[in-house]
């Protein structure tokens, strides 16, 4: 069967044509034709009618529609959709753009300092590379405002924001007190340091105490200040040969005129700071709160073993407060994590009888794990008890030291909240460790780690928005499923069209999260849904 047309002439010279669905028989030897359905008046079946009974055929054969569409249709390239339109709703939310534009104005710069600072930013969140490496990868994202950037652009951006970090910092602050309603009554510092190859800014980076383990090479100090929400509010720089009491010192007198902030609590891991630290900073009359190397300091044995209730906290963490020669300790427990000990400990005794038993003492000295259970009776290398008994203590708990008047659970909830600054700090270090790094000037390093704070705001503000909406995932499971919706351009029969894959995963959580409507599947470009430079898909703000 075939499709055939006919065209009559009418009375007054114009023409109509009917479309027919034809058969070829053979009849005596002779091929004749039979109309099996008139389909109708050709112009009034392309008003519409002809593409639902296209569609419906093509249920029953579905192979050969396709083949025959895909020699009249061309891809033309597929980029990355999701992560941009997300990202690109908050970074509006948050008036970024507003802020970032205000500031330009008040420049000479006649470049889109804006844009480029965006594409940094949604680079860092996406795939973090080198600044060369941002200006190829914004090739692979589906974002027409990018297509006019240049490799110098994000050089400038950097200057500028190096330039006007502070009051992007305070406007910015501001912002997201409003739209999260945060009363700023507590605020967590946190220092860390990272290190460059070769000698770096001259000025700023500085040999120093490394907490990366390379006292051969040169640092900075990066300090960040977060809410007790987790919401990073501000970082600073500082060269690599500082004290961590020194940043405090510093960072303290300028935040209390920046955000006027009442109150600042040094938040601490265990083994950051020192007790002569601790005193300095009791001297200025400020307040701490560090975790404790619980087996290298001996009143930890009377911290522990002293009586008192565990006070339930929230979910598998609980509390006791705990006074031990004039300092305020706080004993946390996790029951989870003291159940996982007792039967990681449990395995490793189990292995260290068999070794014994098996003589292989030579491996067991030259062990440090096993060496410390083992000791020397009547000659004989046996199992120290007691030391798997002292041992036990410490399952599932840790020790917080603090001179704050907070109450023992908020102090307990506040630290177990440090893991949020420690991410971040792995955030934006790891763009300063794309080695070797021999020439970047202070501006530009200043520069870098700016594009990289403001990348882990908006990941944060992100993730609460899903809390608030329900989602209990992770931040890389939404991220990974954002990442798959990409947008297609095609060509058929000569008209241009723009494509979006399927949201898959969880990618459906954050359009609802941040309050975003999902784009439409198909959309001729020039129709005004998209155009094809400077414009939008629906569902971009």
């Amino acid at each position: 069967m075939y499709i055939r047309t006919k065209t009559f002439k009418n009375k007054d010279g114009s023409t109509r044509t009917y479309l027919y669905i034809v058969r070829g028989r053979r009849v005596n030897g002779k091929v004749k034709q039979e109309i099996v359905a008139n389909l109708g008046r050709l112009e009034r079946l392309q008003e519409g009618e002809l593409d639902r009974l296209i569609e419906g055929l093509a249920r029953f054969s579905r192979r050969k529609w396709i083949e025959a569409q895909a020699q009249s249709v061309l891809a033309s390239w597929a980029r990355d959709l999701g992560p941009a339109l997300i990202f690109r709703r908050l970074w509006e939310e948050l008036k970024l753009d507003r802020i970032l534009k205000e500031l330009l104005a008040q420049t000479e710069i006649s470049i889109d300092v804006e844009e480029a600072v965006f594409a940094m930013v949604l680079n860092r969140l996406c795939d973090p590379e080198s600044k060369l490496g941002v200006s190829r990868w914004k090739e692979t994202v589906y974002r027409p405002e990018f297509e006019g950037l240049k490799l110098h652009h994000f050089y400038r951006a950097l200057d500028f924001l190096a330039d006007h970090k502070d009051e992007i910092e305070e406007r910015l602050f501001e912002r997201i007190r409003d739209l999260f309603h945060l009363e700023l009554d507590l605020v967590f510092w946190d220092t860390t340091s990272t290190y460059f190859e070769g000698r770096g800014a001259e000025g700023l980076c500085e040999y120093g105490f490394s907490k990366d383990h390379r006292p051969d090479r040169v640092q900075v100090i990066l300090g960040l200040l977060m809410t007790r929400e987790g919401i990073p509010i501000a970082h600073e720089v500082f060269p690599g040969a500082t004290a961590d009491v020194e940043t405090f010192r510093a960072v303290l007198r300028e935040l209390r005129k920046r955000f006027r902030i009442r109150r600042v609590i040094l938040v601490a891991d265990r083994g950051m700071v020192s007790r002569k630290v601790l005193e300095e900073i009791e001297a200025m009359g400020l307040e701490y709160l560090v975790g404790v190397r619980m087996r290298r300091l001996g009143a930890m044995r009377e911290v522990l073993s002293r009586g008192g209730r565990f006070r339930e906290v929230k979910g598998n963490l609980k509390v006791k407060e705990v006074w031990h020669e004039g300092r305020r300790y706080l004993v946390c427990f996790n029951p989870e994590e003291a159940e996982r000990e007792r039967r990681v400990r449990e395995e490793m005794v189990g292995k260290l009888e068999g070794k014994l038993k098996a003589g292989g003492l030579k491996g067991l000295i030259g062990n440090r794990g096993y060496r410390r259970y083992l000791k020397v009776e009547g000659g004989v290398v046996v199992i120290d008890r007691e030391a798997l008994k002292e041992e036990a203590r410490y399952d599932g708990k840790y020790v917080l030291e603090t001179n704050a008047g907070i109450g023992a659970e908020e102090a307990a909830l506040a630290y177990r909240g440090l893991w949020q600054v420690e991410r971040a700090f792995r955030e934006m270090k790891s763009g300063l460790e794309l080695r070797p790094v021999y020439h970047w000037t202070e501006r530009r390093i200043r520069g870098h780690i700016m594009v990289c704070f403001l990348a882990f705001v908006l990941e944060v503000v992100l993730m609460r928005k899903l809390r608030e909406a329900g989602y209990e995932g992770s931040y890389g499971e939404v991220m990974a499923d954002l990442e798959r919706l990409k947008a297609v351009e095609i060509a058929v029969d000569g008209r241009r069209y723009l494509v979006r894959t399927e949201l898959e995963g969880r990618a459906y959580e954050a359009f609802k999260a941040v309050g975003m409507r999902v784009p439409g599947r198909v959309l001729e470009v020039g129709e005004g849904d998209v155009v094809e430079r400077g414009g939008s898909m629906p569902g971009n703000p």
